[in-house]
């Protein structure tokens, strides 16, 4: 992940559309790896507003992948604090350029 995305990242409860895609998600997770094919996405999120019905109904996929925000989750001090903890951790992995 780019360091300049990370500052830019979307908090959780965040409320999207992707490039691809019809129907609305909110993001439930940041900075996960999908397990079968170790790729690492910025965001994991579920339909909005159904939320998780089934643990298979999981959307993995990139920032850029973004089309439209329509809400943007809680931004305070547990976030922030959270985002350079984030920060750290990615340096910490090589993850970070």
């Amino acid at each position: 992940m780019k360091k300049e995305a990370l500052k830019n990242i979307l908090p959780l409860g965040s409320v999207i559309t992707l490039k691809k895609g019809r129907k609305k998600l909110m993001i439930i997770g940041r900075i996960q790896e999908e397990r079968a094919s170790g790729i690492l996405y910025d965001y994991a999120a579920v339909l909005y507003p159904e939320g998780m019905l089934d643990a298979s109904e999981l959307y993995m996929f990139q920032g850029e992948d973004i089309d439209r925000i329509y809400h943007v989750g809680l931004q305070e001090e547990e976030e922030f604090a959270f985002r350079s903890y984030m920060e750290q951790k990615l340096q910490e992995l090589n993850l970070l350029e």
